[in-house]
């Protein structure tokens, strides 16, 4: 356990160092304050009488509509930026790790290959999953104290996010041990966030596709790789109160992360530095 928290405690500092962790703050900072200045509510006689958001003026019978509305539509931007913007930044402190020194320094520790490799890839998780909770918690909050609607789909959204992230990190440190490259590593996460909602529209594509081979393979594809766009359409039916209706998405996604990461571990086991 010291040894899982001194890792993790050094993937902070490292991000610190790099003004990766101030980065994210700033901006999540920077969208709560516009959060809080452009919602406008008015109150009549005790009661709430309209709210404004984004210029969209409701009366209180209809505020939790336009609240969860709003909420969807941050979570959805929370989502897909933040994913974006993760990436980027989880890049560089994912191949620092294999940099010629600092590897062979790391090795020396009286720490197993296995536990160096998961303790970093907690420790980043960690720093991502900081600032998307502090985001969606600041955002939360500022929504019920002022419209005094406090749903918890909203919150649950941080947890989607942050588990794909999780996933998309498997396939950066697999790259990062293959090839010790933060380019590649982000050309081949940026592939993926492109390709999967395009396999997402598999009922359509199959349509066009005149070979019973390809659209297997297009299937294939769609149930191997992480299934970004679906688990974005779970986020809005949690924040909106409806019904998913499956959880497919969710756990298919969870096994090709665990796979892509335990390939990574199996490599740089057997990696000689």
């Amino acid at each position: 356990m010291n040894a899982t928290l001194a890792l993790i405690r050094d993937t902070f500092r490292e991000a610190f160092a790099r003004r990766i962790f101030f980065g994210f703050f700033g901006c999540c900072t920077a969208l709560l304050l516009f959060l809080m200045f452009i919602m406008r509510i008015d109150v009549i006689a005790g009661a709430l009488a309209t709210v404004t958001i984004f210029g969209n003026t409701v009366r209180g019978a209809d505020v939790q509509g336009l609240v969860v509305q709003t909420q969807s539509v941050i979570a959805m931007v929370m989502y897909f930026a933040g994913m974006a913007l993760s990436v980027f930044a989880s890049a560089g402190l994912v191949s620092a790790m294999f940099e010629p020194g600092r590897i062979e320094l790391l090795l020396s520790k009286p720490v197993s290959r296995t536990h160096l490799l998961l303790g970093r890839y907690a420790g980043n998780v960690l720093v991502v999953a900081a600032n998307i909770i502090y985001l969606v918690a600041g955002s939360w909050i500022i929504f019920g104290v002022k419209t005094s609607i406090w749903g918890t789909g909203f919150l649950l959204s941080s947890l989607c996010t942050i588990f794909i992230f999780a996933v998309l990190l498997s396939v950066l440190v697999l790259v990062g041990v293959l090839w010790d490259s933060a380019a590649v590593g982000i050309m081949a996460t940026f592939a993926i966030m492109i390709v999967t909602p395009i396999l997402a529209q598999k009922a359509q594509l199959e349509k066009l596709l005149d070979s019973e081979w390809s659209r297997n393979v297009l299937r294939g594809l769609y149930y191997v790789l992480p299934k970004t766009s679906d688990i974005s359409i779970i986020i809005r039916h949690l924040i909106l109160n409806q019904p998913v209706e499956s959880w497919m998405p969710v756990w298919s996604t969870a096994i090709f992360g665990a796979v892509v990461l335990s390939a990574g571990v199996w490599r740089f086991n057997r990696r000689t530095f």
